[in-house]
């Protein structure tokens, strides 16, 4: 192979990858209903797409051909990566307790950092007693949950966590903090 054609392939690899960036975002930004980068994202991408799909099918060798399949492979698994640092949405977390001191105190620490906090009594296994603390809260603040449930020395607490579209009201009077 030439040194042209290497670079051609690295090139449609890279660019290949960053499509698929955009692509998985688009994705995941349209699930969560925020619709203004989308319009952004979808012409990139189709310019982008329009501009490889002629380059891999007017070229000689299935080396183009994995080349797109490799580039799209690793545009999938960044895009994911970037998804998880950005952490887009709205959790309903549920944690459910046996020890009502400790739903006391998880409730308090999470009002203490602004969140709006709803507990309650349940009724679990064979009509035990189980407490539950309900807390809306931002995704990527969930760091925060899990840091109270660590204070409070709670470990592998039965969690039910909602994926949530909308929520009209406070969410959180806190600010995302480093942990």
């Amino acid at each position: 192979m030439t040194q042209h054609i290497i670079l051609t392939l690295i090139g449609l690899f890279l660019v290949t990858a960053l499509t698929n960036i955009l692509a998985t975002l688009k994705s995941i930004l349209m699930a969560k209903k925020i619709m203004n980068p989308v319009y952004f994202l979808v012409f990139a991408d189709a310019m982008i797409f329009a501009t490889v799909v002629g380059k891999v099918t007017s070229s000689e060798g299935f080396h183009f051909a994995v080349a797109y399949a490799l580039g799209k492979t690793l545009g999938v698994f960044v895009g994911s990566k970037i998804e998880e640092r950005l952490a887009l949405g709205i959790l309903e977390v549920d944690v459910f307790l046996n020890n009502k001191s400790k739903m006391i105190e998880i409730a308090e620490k999470l009002r203490e950092e602004g969140y709006t906090v709803n507990n309650f009594l349940a009724r679990g296994n064979h009509g035990n007693r189980r407490y539950k603390v309900e807390v809306v809260i931002r995704r990527k603040e969930f760091k925060v949950l899990e840091n109270i449930m660590d204070e409070c020395g709670i470990t592998d607490p039965t969690l039910k966590i909602k994926n949530l579209n909308k929520v009209e009201g406070k969410i959180s009077t806190s600010r995302v903090k480093t942990v």
